[in-house]
């Protein structure tokens, strides 16, 4: 019989690579909950009109790539492709937005988009994301991409860049838009991209073909038409990100893959990475919240691909026993059968006191248990036969160091936690 194999395009994780992906995803979250960030658990599929209003038709994600299908009842449901959407529906449905704002929510899992795989390009990926919705502040921008740039600090990324601009508002994008379709116009475009730049023509700037970067080359550039007021509120935003250091470049052609950004707009590329290079990004989105039916406030917020920063990390050799801490504390070998019910209950007080432990299972001899023990990547191990539980003594082996000391059996617990 043949083996079943995992859905091309995939990313999976197991042992001893989940450990680095456990590490990468929880520093992301911690970054976030240290900030005031809290948890909103998302469906993994929402109605797929949520979508195609919410992230805009002229994407490549609404017209190419989600995974969308008719549930039993006829409904048309879509495996939802990226995390801001939904998490407008959650506020709009449960009225949090009557809650004190902003509303500063984080999440993540799973999301899907039906692409071409390839190395850091999946149809399945994980994100953590963050979002802070009610105000339009300069200062809140500032603070979800320090949120961003405080994690991967945290985790020792040195090769990544951030780039930033500004989409304007409402006012910025009128102005630039009469001037950007007039120069359109006299482009010679095949009737796929005239249909997506009459959508929305700021799509061309993202268009990743040649021939039309190269159409593009001379367009006008969104920043040069913000109003005073956007042009303010940006100014403001690189003065914060100075104060701090953190290092950018404006980048006046980035408009990103989702059609709902406006005002400040930011993505994170790894230089190691080649051509899937971004390790995260978002912006603010005026105006999406009332698109789906809610009131008129304002957001803003990211999604980092943990795949991707994995890879990054990886690929700058930052992974190793002083950064990812073992998961098991000691690792227990019962000489023989007849200790092995005296292992098995010390084992069970260990975890019930959260340490963490494991023991050798099975009828290995000896030698094939210290295999495993080794292979557990515990931190300390210990044989215990008939002469460690009479004297209520066992050797406490360092496994890294090779060193024992004398520890007794009642004070395991203590001596852990003092560690």
């Amino acid at each position: 019989m043949s083996k079943i194999q995992a859905p091309k395009g995939v990313s999976e994780y197991f042992p001893p690579r989940s450990q680095y992906f456990e590490f990468v995803r929880e520093t992301l979250i911690s970054s976030a909950q240290i900030s005031g960030y809290q948890l909103m658990e998302l469906p993994v599929f929402e109605d797929t009109e949520l979508f195609k209003r919410g992230v805009g038709e002229s994407t490549d994600v609404v017209s190419k790539e989600m995974y969308t299908f008719e549930d039993r009842g006829g409904r048309s449901i879509t495996l939802r492709p990226e995390g801001t959407a939904g998490v407008m529906r959650s506020v709009i449905e449960n009225n949090l937005d009557k809650l004190t704002l902003p509303l500063k929510v984080w999440y993540s899992g799973a999301f899907f988009r039906a692409e071409r795989p390839q190395a850091g390009r999946y149809r399945q990926f994980y994100q953590v994301g963050i979002e802070a919705i009610g105000l339009d502040d300069p200062e809140i921008d500032f603070e979800v991409i320090a949120v961003a740039d405080r994690a991967f600090k945290k985790l020792g990324l040195k090769s990544y860049r951030l780039d930033i601009t500004s989409l304007g508002d409402a006012q910025s994008r009128a102005t630039h838009r009469k001037d950007l379709v007039a120069y359109i116009a006299k482009l010679d475009l095949d009737e796929a991209t005239a249909e997506r730049a009459a959508l929305n023509p700021l799509r061309l700037f993202d268009d990743k073909r040649e021939e039309v970067r190269a159409a593009m080359k001379d367009a006008p550039l969104l920043l040069d038409y913000l109003s005073p007021e956007s042009a303010a509120n940006f100014a403001k935003v690189q003065e914060l990100l100075k104060s701090a250091k953190i290092d950018f470049t404006i980048n006046p052609r980035m408009v990103r893959g989702l059609d709902y950004y406006t005002g400040t707009t930011f993505e994170f590329v790894s230089e190691k990475l080649g051509a899937q290079s971004g390790i995260g990004g978002g912006g603010r989105y005026d105006g999406l919240m009332e698109e789906l039916g809610g009131n008129n406030l304002s957001g803003i917020g990211f999604g980092l691909g943990v795949d991707r920063i994995l890879m990054a990390c990886e690929a700058e050799g930052i992974f190793d026993s002083s950064v990812v801490r073992s998961e098991i504390d000691i690792f227990l070998i019962a000489l023989g059968s007849d200790e092995k019910a005296y292992v098995s209950n010390l084992v069970n007080e260990l975890r019930n006191s959260g340490i963490s432990c494991d023991m050798a299972y099975g009828d290995r001899a000896l030698k094939g248990s210290m295999k495993s023990a080794d292979k557990s990547g515990a931190r300390f191990s210990a044989v215990i036969g008939a002469d460690e539980i009479k004297s209520g003594s066992l050797a406490l082996k360092d496994m890294k160091s090779g060193e024992a000391k004398e520890v007794r059996i009642a004070s395991l617990i203590t001596e852990f936690k003092a560690n």
